[in-house]
């Protein structure tokens, strides 16, 4: 058992709660291969004897639909990062924190780091942001899966006939090609969350690789630290 930790001051509820559960976050853009690892990781730990809840952005049932309504009618950035910082909120208390006290390893397909990194590429205060999340649980472990914009853009063309609007970065103006802006757009994106690893813990993953062989690397990592967590707690 132990407290959960926070950015800033927390929700004060849950602030002294102990929990006993583990939340790994799993990072990447689209088409990373986020979804496909979180399946396996999903599979692999259930087959264990592991209880485990996936959670992800735009995933709330209040707040979600307002999102989409808000990019159909180009919300500003600001209202934008507001609309998906309600979403998470909402996500936190009544799906990811109940999880964790109930002993669940919660898997997370994207977390506030991307949230973070959209806006700071778009010339939103890093402090801000930072400020604005500060009620998040701090993850037990954060893996980032880097992937070349070259590669990513082959992938998303093997699901879609078309490139995202915001993914892409069509909203700043990076190029009036949109194949030259989602390129632009991915490695702005990457860079910054390069810049974000050591403060906020992040593991990078060469995404570039096999699927099993990424899966194979990611599943070690996970085995190893809930092992030492298990011999550290004595449970």
């Amino acid at each position: 058992m132990r407290k959960l930790r926070f950015y800033g001051y927390g929700i004060p509820s849950v602030q002294d709660e102990l929990v006993k559960g583990r939340l790994i976050v799993i990072e990447g853009p689209d088409a990373s291969g986020r979804s496909t690892q979180i399946g396996l990781i999903t599979a692999r730990l259930e087959a264990e004897g592991h209880a485990v809840l996936s959670t992800g952005l735009k995933r709330s049932e209040l707040i979600s639909e307002g999102i989409l309504e808000a990019k159909r009618n180009f919300a500003g950035r600001r209202t934008l990062s507001l609309f998906y910082a309600a979403d998470f909120a909402d996500q936190l208390e009544n799906k990811i924190i109940p999880a964790l006290r109930a002993g669940y390893i919660v898997l997370a397909d994207r977390y506030i780091y991307t949230l973070m990194a959209r806006e700071a590429v778009r010339g939103i205060s890093r402090r801000w942001s930072h400020n604005l999340f500060s009620f998040a649980v701090v993850p037990d472990l954060v893996y980032y899966l880097d992937v070349r914009p070259q590669e990513l853009v082959h992938r998303v063309f093997q699901k879609n006939a078309y490139l995202d609007y915001y993914e892409s970065g069509a909203d700043m103006g990076l190029s009036d090609d949109m194949f030259e802006s989602f390129l632009k757009y991915q490695e702005m994106i990457a860079r910054e969350f390069r810049r974000m690893q050591k403060r906020y813990s992040l593991t990078i993953i060469d995404g570039n690789r096999p699927i099993q062989e990424i899966s194979a690397d990611l599943q070690k990592r996970i085995d190893d630290y809930l092992e030492s967590a298990k011999g550290h707690t004595g449970s």
